[in-house]
């Protein structure tokens, strides 16, 4: 995953995003879902559920900075969801949001993980929060159950291994060494937030651009095996999983056959 060492500069500096950037305004949008999928399916990640979360964000972050604009006056910023080098969790943890997990998740002791986290980085400065205490404790669930081993250490993981990295960003052919330690899983894997206790106080989102795709939830492996590049498109239009696109799932889909 050597693309995560780009712009690594601008990964630690905002003001080289923004210029005379002051702050940095974490938020944090639930996803967990009111519905889970079919039991008889290849499993994807739950936030891919609904429709894409960086579509969905993005606008509610322009809204944001139009308000802030509109009640302070002239302040300059710009918006960011997992699409530029910005380091989200760090700064969500900085700014006290939850903590950094074991899993390497941003974890809050209210509602567990299952949140999408985004920026403002804008040229006002504003009282700075502080970071909150960890609470993973001498908890190893994530470490004990990741199906890959990709957690080589408490709060350390090896990206290189993990589920979510073959199955969306490897453009090869999956390694044959990971034959039949994927569990069914399709697209992403929430397996060390599943198991995470913090998770059980997980409460559905109020997001209606989030809701399931039903089209998604009902899908059989029979679907999801016979599915064709026309099918693809019309289901996955709007979806986090067209990132995959259709010969990336159909070669998740054969591994897992």
């Amino acid at each position: 995953m050597s693309y995560m060492e780009n712009h690594f500069d601008k990964r630690l500096d905002p003001t080289l995003l923004v210029e005379d950037a002051k702050s940095v305004v974490s938020l944090l949008l639930n996803y967990y879902p009111h519905q889970l999928q079919n039991v008889d399916s290849y499993k994807i990640s739950k936030y891919a559920f609904g429709e894409d979360y960086h579509l969905v964000i993005r606008d509610k972050l322009k809204e944001f900075l139009f308000s802030i604009q509109s009640s302070i006056g002239e302040v300059s910023g710009r918006a960011f969801v997992d699409s530029a080098p910005v380091l989200d969790k760090a700064w969500a943890a900085k700014s006290g949001l939850g903590w950094i997990g074991k899993n390497s998740n941003l974890l809050t002791q209210k509602v567990g993980s299952f949140y999408f986290i985004a920026e403002l980085i804008i040229d006002l400065e504003l009282e700075y929060d502080h970071a909150v205490t960890d609470h993973c404790g001498s908890c190893t669930a994530c470490i004990d159950s990741c199906p890959t081993q990709a957690i080589v250490a408490p709060y350390v993981v090896d990206g290189s291994k993990c589920i979510s990295y073959f199955t969306i960003e490897l453009k090869e052919n999956i390694p044959v060494e990971m034959k039949g330690l994927f569990n069914d899983w399709a697209f992403g894997c929430d397996v060390c937030q599943d198991v995470c206790p913090w998770n059980r106080f997980a409460k559905p989102h109020s997001e209606p651009l989030f809701n399931a795709n039903s089209e998604i939830l009902s899908m059989s492996k029979k679907d999801w095996i016979e599915i064709t590049e026309e099918t693809f498109k019309a289901v996955f239009k709007n979806s986090p999983i067209k990132r995959a696109k259709f010969q990336g799932i159909k070669r998740n889909i054969d591994f897992l056959t």
